[in-house]
């Protein structure tokens, strides 16, 4: 399998572009969510703590947190957040983007929350499956067994 080329948080900020430009672009289907702004901004801060969190624990091991290269890998991460997500970054980067959706209020800003965990599935979390089997072999295996690929 081949190395994933586009940082995710790439990845994540074009699809809070494409949903700033869907519900800029199609008005008629707009949805006015009760304390839409309270629930998008919960959304978002939890997220963005899992995120931190996440990012906390791979500097604790001292293991690269470049998605880029996960064959750099240098300490299977699997406690904190790891125990019910193996990909709680992109899982946290998922909260984020259902805030924004939420924020602009446009339902078919669902579709580009499909295409985000579609997207980084195929490019980023199979290529880094692939390489950290490679790296840590039954023990990698055993992790995947035990925990979920998002949640």
């Amino acid at each position: 399998m081949r190395r994933p080329l586009i940082p995710p948080p790439v990845i994540g900020l074009l699809c809070l572009f494409l949903m700033w430009i869907v519900s800029r672009s199609v008005t008629v289907w707009q949805v006015a969510v009760p304390y839409r702004h309270l629930l998008a901004g919960v959304l978002a801060v939890i997220g963005g703590a899992i995120d931190l969190v996440s990012v906390a624990a791979f500097v604790r091991a001292r293991t690269t947190i470049n998605p880029l290269a996960p064959s750099r890998a240098g300490q299977l991460v699997i406690s904190g957040m790891f125990r019910f997500s193996r990909n709680p970054m992109y899982l946290g980067m998922l909260l984020i983007l259902c805030g924004a959706a939420v924020w602009f209020g446009q339902p078919l800003n669902v579709l580009i929350l499909a295409l985000f965990v579609w997207v980084i599935t195929l490019v980023q979390i199979k290529p880094e499956e692939a390489a950290l089997t490679e790296k840590f072999g039954e023990r990698y295996l055993d992790y995947c067994r035990r925990v979920r690929r998002w949640l």
